[in-house]
This record gives C-alpha cells, structure tokens and sequence, in this order.
C-alpha cells in the first residue's frame, strides 16, 4: 500500500513509526513530518493545512490511505476533499470533527444524545458571559470555542479571575477560536483518556491513558497540550469502561450517523471518573498528543489493517491487535517559556542515539539546521518514551533516556505517572 501520513508532531511520528512496521506498506509520504521520521518515509514540505496541495499528492503518490494526525487538517476539511476523490481516509469529515473543533457544537450534541457531561452555557457577548458566572459555583471552567492548541481551557477559583479570562477570550486571545465561550460546571474526579476506532456504525474501544495537563511539577502552572502520558491508565477499571462505551462511545456513533454525519477515524474520549460515574470532559477527533505515542509503543500487531478498515466503514472485517503486557510511559521535553513564549533554535544533541529496545524518542517539534544539527522549532520538543513491566520501571527508564540527552534548552516535569505510581506503591 502507498500510504499518506499528515502531520508534522509527535503523534505523527509515533503513527509513522508504527505504520513502518507493517508488512502491507509499499511506500509512506509523511507531509511535512519532522527530522525525527526522515528514515522512518519520504517526508514532503506542505503543511497539514494546505488541503489542495495534500489532495493533489496523495492523487500523485496514488494513496491507497491518507492518516490525518493533527485536528487543524480535519477542521480544514481534508477528509471531504479527498472523500471527494475516492481516496480512502483515516479520520472524520468536518463536520463530524465538530465534535472537537467547536465545544459549543460539541456540548450541544451531548445535551441532544443524553451523554453525561458537565452543565454548561455558551456565550458570545461579554455581559451574557459575565452574568453568568452567578449562575455557576467555584471554580469556574472556561474553554474558547475552538482550537486553541490545548490553551484555551481554564480553571479559576474567583470571579474576578474568570471574568478577565472570559474578557481576554472574547477579546481576541485566541482569534476567531474564541469567539464564543464555553462556561462549564466544576466537575470532581479523576480524568482519563478513552480511544475508540470508529468506522460510521460501529466502535471498537482501542484502550486508555492518562495525561498532564500542567506545565510543572505536581499538576501546576499552567495547562498545556500535555507534558507527558502513560498507559494502561488504573482510572479505567472495567466497570468504568464498560459504562463509558455504553454511555458516551455507542451514544455518539450513532448520534453522529443519525445526524448525517457518520463518525470515521479515531474518538478520543476525555473523561472523568465522577461519583456519578464517567462524564465527558471534551472529545477530540484524532489521537491524543502525548497519549498516541504511548498506545502505538504498547500495541502489538499491524495496525494499518485497523486504520484501512475505518477509512472503508467495515470494522467488522479487521483484525484487532493485541496490547502489550506492559506499561509506557512518555515524558515530553519542552522548550523553555512553554507554553507562552517558547525559545526556539536551542541546539539538542543525543536525541538520536539508540537507547536500546524499550525506548523511543519522538520528535514532536524539531528541525535540522543546514549543518546537521538537530535544534528547537516549538513548544513540546522530543517525547522521550518507555515501557516496563510496570510504571516504575518504565519511569526509571524514560527518566534514564532523557539524562542522556544534552539540551540545556530545554525541561521536563519529574513527576510523569505520579498517580499511578502511588496506586502501584499502595498496592504493594
């Protein structure tokens, strides 16, 4: 198979490691990509957005698939233009990509399909918003609209606080992605990620993880797209996903089916395990970023049958893959003044050395200068990743690899897995 990878992160460069492993691939085109997936495919410069020069590749290369990685390609419409073609794609139309591409849309379809989530309200003039933190309690959870690159999400505990967030929002923060805001109600527990692969009509849950969110060491500072991951995650217990896929997963299969908009690609469940049961936090329409490169190091198998089989609507057909009877754990290495003001050009040496069989570093934003060094070109650098029989012994290793690595640019949370780690410790 010829086969189409769109994105440049660490997400993308976890899928293309894992699409290199199959026996079905004939030749992998990653556009842009990053130095990190140089040996991994051929990598071509245009950007996950430039929706008629991707068409027009994935035409030239002849594409049996194209995998879209980044939530900015399906918003774009990506997969309705080469729909369109006849080209076979991983990932949601636009419109079903709603779902994560407007959280107004997206609370809306819940309130419509009876899935259990927070209440909500959705504003787009600044008094409404503001009248309406009477209406909720502390602390108050304000999200822009749309994409924000994981930063348009805050918790604040005063309503003076909360409403400068919501000034800032509608004031132009985060551009046309915050010309509405969502207010939500304070929900207790714990959050976990759930992964559904869905082709249309039906689902099938793929596993869990858990991220964080918080810039710094014991889940402070401010959010971000994710500082680290690991998985299985011990927030899913059985009882937990058993009432998520019936709640929440088949809910919105078919809600989206019903509403004309059949749901194809990944679903990305962010959940929170409330004394009520599992609520949603926000779904995404594409594989989270950190937590697809630990579920790619943890599966066993070919995972391009999978990913073939939702593009084409027939899960039924395709051969699941087993996971691993391990755990991975990825800590993300990032620039320095991330999340606001990221140092970009900062020289990273050691990233690519072999640092044996149970670890692998994804490049999730770095670029080659023209003598062949390997330097800063974002926020979330490298992805240093693990596996162990246990959460311990995957920390212990990702923490190994990372001293390995000379980037004084850059730094990392030390407390990767920390709530796992207590439950594991807890256990004995």
């Amino acid at each position: 198979m010829n086969i189409l990878l769109v994105g440049s992160g660490g997400r993308e460069h976890a899928l293309a490691w894992k699409i290199a492993q199959s026996p079905l691939l004939r030749r992998l085109v990653i556009a842009p990509g990053n130095p990190g997936m140089e040996k991994l495919g051929e990598l071509a410069p245009i950007k996950a957005t430039d929706v008629d020069q991707l068409a027009a590749l994935a035409r030239e290369m002849k594409a049996d698939l194209v995998v879209v990685g980044p939530e900015s390609a399906l918003e774009k419409g990506l997969v309705d233009r080469l729909a369109a073609a006849g080209i076979p794609c991983f990932g949601p139309t636009a419109k079903a990509a709603q779902l994560e591409t407007s959280k107004a849309f997206s609370k809306d379809f819940m309130e419509r399909h009876e899935i259990p989530t927070a209440g909500f309200g959705v504003y787009e003039r600044l008094h409404d918003a503001r009248q309406a933190l009477s209406v909720f309690k502390p602390p108050y959870v304000i999200k822009a609209d749309g994409l924000a690159a994981g930063k348009g999400v805050v918790i604040v505990e005063g309503a003076r606080q909360a409403e400068t967030e919501i000034e800032w929002m509608l004031g132009g923060r985060f551009g046309q992605a915050g010309a509405r805001v969502v207010i939500e109600e304070f929900m207790d527990g714990e959050e976990g990620s759930l992964f559904a692969l869905c082709d249309g009509k039906t689902a099938v849950l793929l596993g869990g993880a858990q991220d964080h969110k918080r810039a710094y060491d014991g889940d402070l500072g401010p959010n971000t797209g994710g500082m680290g991951s690991y998985s299985p995650a011990p927030v899913f217990t059985p009882e937990l996903v058993e009432a998520a896929e019936r709640l929440v997963v088949r809910p919105v299969v078919e809600g989206m089916a019903a509403e004309g908009a059949p749901y194809r690609g990944v679903l990305y469940a962010g959940l929170m395990a409330t004394s009520e049961g599992p609520k949603v936090v926000e779904f995404n329409a594409r594989f989270g970023d950190p937590e697809c490169q630990v579920l790619m190091m943890r599966l066993d198998g070919d995972i391009v049958p999978m990913l073939l089989a939702c593009a084409r609507g027939d899960l039924t057909r395709a051969k699941m893959p087993d996971f691993r009877a391990e755990t991975v754990i990825c800590v993300v290495m990032a620039a320095q003044g991330y999340p606001d003001s990221p140092v970009e050009g900062s020289i990273i040496r050691g990233a690519e050395q072999d640092f044996g069989p149970h670890v692998q570093v994804f490049h999730a934003g770095t670029k080659r200068r023209d003598d062949g060094q390997l330097v800063a070109a974002g926020g979330r650098v490298l992805n240093v990743c693990a596996r162990g029989r246990d959460i311990a012994e995957a920390r212990d290793r990702a923490y190994a690899a990372i001293r390995r690595i000379d980037w004084p640019g850059g730094f990392c949370r030390t407390d990767i897995g920390w709530r796992a780690l207590e439950r594991e410790q807890a256990a004995g």
